[in-house]
């Protein structure tokens, strides 16, 4: 018996279901949407494309933090020749600014290329006066967490406390008022709503992850 036209072209109808079925399951896998962008946020600096302000993961120990501005101090103490106690304009407005742009790594697989502005960490330290026999800073966050680093590494690195990224002041919950921008080190050493800097003579101290066994050297490899 002679085939039907339908008969003839169904061979080709599932073949052009299937594909279609296929494409949209593909599409479906490896759609990412574009990220809504904060209000005045940048996308390009000097021809170098940015990831999104939304593109950083928030990961906090006990929820994104809500410090007041008129009430925040930053205190620096420990090995230093005077303690220093700042408010948020004394920092921003206190110490010359700096850009860069610079990818932070997650361990938990993502990464985000930010244009970062803010204070060095060490024009901080250096007005509190260094005692020789300092080796590390140890920031503390509003919300209990911390991270150690070392004093030449903050000098060589030129490393940042950020109050702003990609030309936005940083957002309650991208660590306003700052986040370091610790270059060159997975981000659990990039700590927000720092509150505090002790100057230590301690190279063993641990931090908040580094104490549940993450380890004391964050570089990346």
């Amino acid at each position: 018996m002679e085939k039907t036209r339908f008969q003839k072209a169904l061979p080709y109808i599932v073949v052009v279901i299937v594909v279609t079925v296929l494409v949209s399951l593909l599409a479906v896998a490896f759609y990412r949407p574009i990220p809504t962008l904060y209000p005045g946020e940048v996308n390009n600096y000097q021809g170098e494309n940015l990831s999104a302000i939304a593109d950083v993961q928030i990961n906090a120990i006990k929820g994104v933090q809500h410090l007041n501005q008129s009430s925040y101090r930053l205190t620096v103490d420990g090995l230093v020749n005077r303690t220093l106690q700042l408010s948020y304009d004394d920092v921003v407005n206190g110490f010359p600014k700096y850009q860069k742009v610079v990818t932070i790594y997650c361990v938990e697989g993502w990464n985000a290329k930010i244009l970062w502005e803010g204070n060095l960490a060490m024009d901080l330290l250096d007005r509190a006066g260094v005692n020789a026999s300092a080796k590390v800073a140890i920031f503390y966050a509003s919300d209990g967490y911390s991270t150690a680093l070392p004093l030449d590494y903050l000098r060589s690195h030129n490393i940042l406390l950020a109050q702003k990224m990609n030309q936005v002041i940083l957002p309650d919950e991208r660590g306003w008022p700052f986040m370091l921008v610790s270059e060159s080190q997975y981000g659990y050493k990039w700590i927000k709503w720092i509150t505090h800097i002790e100057v230590s003579d301690n190279q063993n101290n641990l931090g908040y992850w580094e104490s549940r066994g993450y380890p004391n050297n964050a570089t990346l490899r």
